[in-house]
């Protein structure tokens, strides 16, 4: 997907609609209030090849931070979230929320956003905490407010 791709289904999943059907399946299960969606993955990146999946990995994340941009230009610029604090905070007994204690487990830093006139919180991020897995930028739409 290129950029205007990714922000079409964006505004879908803001739009409470479904996004276009590619055939990827959602890491982060949907529930009640969220849907996350891949809007790109690693492909195959070798799992033992350090060297070209910390190559997936930056070119996933300046492809995530090219659609934080646009989102940015739109909704205002926020501060990357940080995951510590929420995996540390649900490793201590705190309830966390879904999506946001599934998308800890998956990533390091969300761009998050609150889509302006609507009750719903978008996060942009690259789930890249598993070596054994691919490497994916995931795009989550909530009704559930970040901790």
């Amino acid at each position: 997907m290129d950029i205007a791709e990714c922000l079409t289904v964006i505004e879908s999943l803001c739009a409470g609609e479904s996004p276009p059907q590619d055939g990827r399946a959602e890491p982060v299960p949907a529930g009640a209030g969220h849907r996350t969606v891949e809007l790109a993955t690693s492909h195959g990146t070798a799992p033992g090849d350090a060297g070209e999946r910390q190559q997936a990995a930056e070119d996933l994340q300046a492809y995530r931070e090219a659609i934080a941009e646009r989102l940015h230009e739109r909704w205002g610029r926020q501060a990357p979230w940080g995951q510590l604090t929420v995996r540390l905070r649900a490793g201590r007994g705190e309830e966390i929320p879904e999506p946001w204690a599934g998308l800890s487990l998956l990533t390091d830093e969300l761009d998050v956003w609150q889509a302006p006139g609507t009750a719903r919180w978008v996060a942009l991020g690259v789930a890249d905490r598993d070596d054994a897995d691919e490497i994916r930028l995931l795009a989550t739409v909530t009704e559930t407010p970040p901790p």
